[in-house]
């Protein structure tokens, strides 16, 4: 028998495979192809180290000093009429302060402050996930030591550049400073509305007391204030101010600082003491507010503006006089003025209230209230683009669109009138048709939109009427267009910015062509009609010619005039914060127009 070899293949010999060493030629290849790509990957690198960093602001320049800024503002004539910031306070440590202070901007800014090294990485994934999860941005991923690279060196633009030297920055700082001196920095730089920037002078502003004297809600509502300031602050909006402060109270209890009883106890204890409202309070605060993104937080600043403190203390006189005596008879207790250059839009005076006690709310600017008769103004332009002229004939009696039948203020009808006397007048039914011939109310809220209102409009033809709500300072803007020769204006307060031998702001926004001249001048001559044999004629000043548009919205709450003369337009407003009826006989027709004419009477020297 034949042997059997185990140790054999059982298949055919395969021959040994051998692994071929690379070559010389391409190891040489490789190497070099690894140094140039080393290189060119390095020089890419350097270059682009060099982009974000060639205008980087020198780190130690920006914390040499803690002093705050302060902003002056002067009026149109170039004198000093205000100012905000505190010129000789010193600067704030932990040691100084309320512990409950850095507390609560630790709680509501950067709960993990603490404990990362400037940069949250962790905080940072959660606000992405929660963003994507929404459609849109909820929550911000900037660590506090981010936001005092931003605040300290950088402006606002929102660009990759901008980001990768905040993140430079914010290693520099994490570098050369602690966490405690990188919080103390944040206290004393951060902008809190008003013209105040860090903690010491919006304490002083907003509470009359220095920072180290703050109590545990007033600490809570300064901490609160970064995200929004010309928002949340209380000399603009208390109501805001006290939800925002509750918000931080909530935090601060989530992160073990205070107990949830302290939080309670803190929040019923809001309360704003009264404080005289200056007469050039209500402009100066809209002016600063404005100006707040472009003004330095480390230099002192001077504001040029369009203020008029004669016509600022005539209005603000006429109001208060106003609702102290017809206004007070009539259930009427709120208003506010505005005083513009119908040319330019330059606002010459703001009066957002009576001004009495704490009344810091400034309804001029921050109020939406329904327009009523004063929106046919925009119905009757958009019916003369429609290719209607002031005299022809528009009937005057009962008219449904779909379930909607309006009614004229005196229940009555006058038949066929021209819509010059509609105007005067402020016939409703008149306001109606018009507003379908013109082709609806979209046509007509485009009118609106593009001579200045930018509030969002109703989409049906009680539009006509005027229940849109809307805000003073746009309305008169809009109204500028009709006595200006067609030109949109934007109302603004600022003509100057000035810091550090720079001038930040020089040109104020130019008023641009909206709609013909011919057309505005048809569109003036009819508000005069309002005046000479109208609604309006209350508002009437003797030698001047006074075209304007009262208007009346349900149960009396709310009476408007806003007309020009002189080359001023002048807008007021007349009501209840609380939205309660004033007494029927309160149309735009009485208190607004009677408000007008005291207010003209100065604007024209009388």
């Amino acid at each position: 028998m034949e042997a059997i070899d185990y140790e054999a293949p059982l298949d055919a010999p395969r021959r040994a495979r051998r692994v071929k060493a690379p070559s010389p030629r391409l190891i040489i290849r490789l190497l070099k192809w690894a140094i140039l790509i080393g290189v060119w990957g390095g020089l890419a690198i350097a270059i682009l180290l060099l982009w974000f960093t060639w205008d980087l602001p020198k780190p130690s320049a920006g914390t040499a000093t803690l002093r705050r800024p302060s902003l002056v503002l002067t009026d149109m004539n170039g004198r000093l009429f205000t100012h905000f910031g505190d010129l000789s306070g010193q600067p704030l440590t932990l040691k100084t302060v309320p512990a409950y202070l850095p507390e609560a901007v630790v709680a509501v800014e950067d709960r993990r402050f603490w404990d990362h090294g400037g940069l949250d990485f962790l905080g940072m994934a959660r606000a992405t996930v929660v963003d994507l999860l929404a459609g849109h941005v909820v929550q911000g991923g900037s660590t506090l030591t981010q936001q005092v690279a931003k605040t300290l060196f950088l402006s606002n633009a929102r660009t990759f550049r901008r980001k990768m030297q905040e993140l430079l920055l914010t290693l520099w700082l994490t570098h050369h400073f602690t966490p405690t001196e990188i919080l103390e920095i944040y206290l004393n730089r951060v902008y809190l509305g008003a013209g105040a920037w860090g903690m010491d002078a919006a304490a002083l502003t907003y509470f009359g007391v220095p920072a180290s004297q703050l109590n545990l809600w007033q600490a809570a509502m300064l901490a609160g204030l970064p995200r929004a300031p010309s928002r949340f602050n209380p000399l603009a909006d208390q109501s805001a101010a006290t939800a925002r402060t509750k918000e931080v109270l909530a935090a601060m209890v989530r992160s073990n600082y205070i107990t949830q009883d302290q939080a309670t106890a803190a929040a019923a204890a809001i309360s704003f003491a009264p404080r005289a409202v200056s007469g050039d309070y209500w402009f100066s605060s809209w002016a600063a507010q404005q100006a707040g993104p472009m003004i330095p937080p480390d230099t002192d600043s001077r504001l040029a503006t369009t203020f008029d403190p004669k016509l600022q203390a005539a209005a603000q006189a006429a109001l208060t006089d106003i609702l102290a005596g017809p206004g007070a008879a009539a259930n009427a207790h709120q208003g506010a003025v505005v005083v513009m250059d119908a040319a330019t839009g330059a606002v010459r005076a703001i009066v957002g209230g009576s001004g009495g006690g704490h009344d810091f709310f400034n309804r001029a600017v921050l109020a939406r209230r329904q327009a009523g008769s004063s929106f046919k103004a925009f119905v009757w332009l958009a019916a003369l683009e429609a290719g209607m002229q002031p005299n022809d004939m528009v009937l005057d009696g009962p008219i449904r669109i779909g379930n909607w039948a309006p009614q004229d203020f005196e229940r009555r009808f006058l038949g066929p009138v021209t819509m010059t006397k509609g105007l005067a007048l402020s016939l409703n039914t008149v306001s109606a048709r018009l507003l379908m011939k013109a082709g609806g109310p979209l046509v007509v809220g485009a009118v609106a939109h593009r001579l200045g209102i930018t509030d969002a409009l109703p989409d049906n033809a009680t539009l006509a009427l005027g229940t849109a709500s809307v805000g003073l300072l746009e309305m008169t803007g809009a109204y500028a267009t009709f006595f200006n020769g067609g030109r949109r204006v934007v109302p603004h307060g600022i003509t100057g910015l000035y810091a550090d031998g720079h001038d930040l702001v020089s040109a104020p926004p130019p008023a641009t062509p909206v709609i013909s001249s011919d057309l505005a001048a048809q569109m003036r001559q009819m508000l005069g009609a309002v005046v000479a044999y109208g609604t309006g004629a209350a508002a009437a000043v003797p030698g001047y010619f006074v075209g304007g548009k009262t208007g009346t919205t349900q149960s009396s709450r709310d009476a408007w005039f806003i007309g020009g003369v002189d080359g001023t337009i002048i807008g007021v407003w007349i009501g209840n914060d609380n939205d309660s009826p004033m007494s029927q006989t309160s149309t735009g027709g009485t208190l607004p127009a009677q408000l007008f004419h005291r207010v003209a009477l100065a604007v024209t020297g009388q």
